[in-house]
């Protein structure tokens, strides 16, 4: 494997990683930021109150999105397998 396709596949898996991580990570980050807007108005310092809603709507929303990653990373290995055999 020569230089090329060696940063070829780095360039596609850094950008499956990115297709299978940032959907979870916005959702994490808009919650977030709902949760904080929410303890700023009520003035409610909790601990709890950012670490529970924050997992649970992950939870959701990977078992939600698993399908979608599941196809992104199935493309990926095949795409890498056939270079393999090429």
């Amino acid at each position: 494997m020569d230089e090329a396709a060696l940063l070829e596949v780095s360039r596609d898996a850094v950008i499956v990683v990115l297709k299978v991580a940032a959907p979870i990570m916005l959702i994490s980050l808009i919650v977030g930021l709902v949760i904080s807007l929410f303890q700023a108005l009520t003035q409610i310092q909790e601990a709890t109150l950012t670490f529970v809603p924050k997992i649970l709507v992950v939870f959701v929303s990977l078992l939600l999105l698993a399908p979608f990653m599941l196809h992104v990373l199935t493309d990926f290995t095949e795409q890498l397998m056939q270079r393999i055999v090429g």
